[in-house]
């Protein structure tokens, strides 16, 4: 696909979900005024969820000093409510989500705003770059992880594309206001997921969303196993909410850790009763672990020794995590019928 002629650039309002994020709020900020698409025609809405860090205070200041800032309440504190106050507020013919997790590059707005308007698409996005949150082995391992194919699947925003091409998902979509107008808001039981629900939402009401390659932002990966486990785990939970909403499995990927947990705990539970079982637990183990060594070394000549040896952990924690969460989603979703998560004031408002 080749690059579209540039169109006029229309209004932007660009909203940053956030709670507690004194250590990227500034530096998210900082990247977004530094962009260079015309600064009469972006608004920045920071939408907090009752932040008891310095969050707010950091916010303010900018505001203060720039008129394009505003800072809004979401006393529900979790992200699509934060997400529906911000479009609610926002006047631009043209809404980016921004995460404030992240950095971008300076043409990261004009350009997403380029291809939408040239390209005809409803939602425009790019690549996600994940970065370590530290120096170790293990950080590197799970930025690396969370970007691989053998982590993430054809997850084409994670892995990277080598030309603009149609997707089911982009992160922090750059949207035509007129999907709002036409499918609705972002659904405010997924916690999580919410991104993935409305996108597929809009493609089955006949939308499209276009991945640009060329158009990144950087984003920090969690810096333990434990935490990385905690954010898999909650996107495994509520996929099956996604499901049951849209009525469909969109993608292979969303089931196969799920499939695999599974097998694992059926072997498990037979080899108890039957030698068979043990068996089964085995070679499941057995083909898991070296596929998991054999991506690993991949990474070797390009992250060390040490990182790969890290990255063997990586992958089943990933997998695991996010799998177990996927059957616990199904039994509280379809077995118990529950509507939503009982709790939710645990799960971070970003990514």
């Amino acid at each position: 696909m080749t690059t579209p002629p540039a169109p006029e650039f229309p209004r932007v309002s660009i909203v940053v979900p956030c709670r507690n994020e004194a250590g990227f709020i500034a530096k998210c900020l900082d990247s977004i005024l530094a962009n260079d698409y015309d600064g009469g025609k972006i608004e920045i809405l920071v939408v907090d969820g009752a932040s008891d860090d310095s969050t707010r205070e950091i916010v303010g200041d900018y505001a203060r000093s720039d008129p394009r800032i505003r800072l809004l309440d979401n006393p529900r504190r979790i992200t699509p409510t934060a997400l529906n106050i911000g479009i609610r507020a926002s006047v631009g013919e043209v809404i980016i989500r921004m995460d404030a997790h992240n950095a971008y590059p300076v043409t990261y707005i004009s350009s997403l705003v380029h291809w939408l308007v040239a390209s005809g698409a409803d939602n425009v996005g790019g690549i996600w770059i994940t970065r370590p949150s530290g120096g170790s082995p293990m950080a590197e391992a799970i930025a690396v992880g969370l970007s691989h194919p053998f982590g993430v699947g054809n997850s084409y925003f994670r892995i990277g594309a080598t030309e603009p091409r149609w997707v089911d998902n982009v992160p922090f979509g750059c949207y035509r206001r007129s999907v709002f107008e036409r499918i609705g808001l972002f659904d405010e039981d997924l916690v999580r997921n919410q991104d993935d629900e409305l996108n597929l939402r809009l493609i089955r009401k006949g939308g499209r969303i276009l991945l640009v390659p060329s158009i990144q932002s950087h984003y920090h990966a969690r810096g333990s196993l434990s935490k990385l486990a905690h954010m898999n785990f909650q996107y495994g939970y509520f996929k099956p909410l996604v499901i049951r909403k849209i009525g469909a499995v969109m993608t292979v990927r969303q089931v196969v850790p799920a499939t695999f947990v599974a097998a694992l705990a059926a072997g498990l539970l037979l080899s108890l009763i039957d030698p068979a079982g043990s068996i089964l637990l085995v070679t499941l183990l057995g083909t898991y672990l070296t596929a998991s060594i054999v991506a690993a070394a991949g990474s070797v000549r390009k992250h060390g020794i040490r990182t790969a040896a890290a990255l063997i952990a990586v992958f089943p924690v990933i997998h695991i995590a996010y799998g177990t969460g996927f059957l616990r989603g199904v039994l509280d979703f379809f077995v118990r019928g529950l509507a939503s998560p009982v709790d939710t004031t645990s799960i971070p408002i970003t990514r």
